[in-house]
């Protein structure tokens, strides 16, 4: 194939320092916007909701690499780590902005945790995400070894509970919400090793 060729080729050119800049700099522009009124008359509750789907299109795409290479050869698996840990720093973002600009306090925090499941489903996918940020290093990967492969299975999951997250906040069943569900739903069915069908 040689456009994935060429795609893949393209790919090795570029610098990840070019990755994380490119991936971080909308959280300027975005601080920007909500000081200055850019956001809307609800700047909080925008700004909170952009860094939530930011994370979420950045994890999307963390996990469309293996099923890039697998199914159309297009190999960009030099940034799978870079993606993933964007998509990690947008969701603690997303979750820095709701606890000190909207709830404001850890015991609202933990009642809202509770009480509202979008939340809950939220935190949930957080958790599991932080030990995939904490050993996201050279280091852990050779002192992990074969178990590090099994760790980062959890951003499976972790995805799909951000989609679900996405959904349930979501005010009625609302297409771009579930587009992003269906869309990893998708992408780790593509991850599956289906058996081989034997020819009669």
């Amino acid at each position: 194939m040689p456009a994935a060729q060429a795609i893949s080729a393209a790919a090795r050119r570029v610098p990840l320092w070019l990755v994380w800049g490119a991936g971080l700099a909308p959280v300027p522009w975005l601080l920007w916007q909500a000081a200055t009124g850019g956001l809307g008359v609800e700047p909080v509750e925008a700004l909170e909701h952009r860094l939530g789907e930011l994370g979420l299109q950045l994890l999307i795409a963390s996990l469309a690499v293996t099923p890039l290479r697998r199914h159309l050869g297009v190999n960009l698996l030099r940034f799978r780590r870079a993606l993933g840990l964007l998509a990690f720093t947008y969701v603690a973002l997303h979750l820095a902005v709701w606890l000190a600009l909207d709830v404001q306090t850890l015991a609202r925090a933990g009642e809202d945790i509770l009480k509202r499941p979008y939340i809950t489903v939220g935190m949930a996918a957080f958790v599991l995400l932080l030990p995939l940020a904490a050993t996201s290093t050279d280091r852990a990967v050779r002192r992990l070894g074969a178990r590090w492969r099994q760790l980062h299975r959890l951003a499976y999951p972790a995805a799909v509970l951000g989609g679900l997250h996405y959904v349930l906040l979501a005010k009625g069943l609302q297409l771009a919400p579930l587009a992003y569900l269906a869309a990893i739903l998708a992408l780790l069915v593509l991850r599956l090793r289906w058996p081989a069908v034997r020819r009669a």
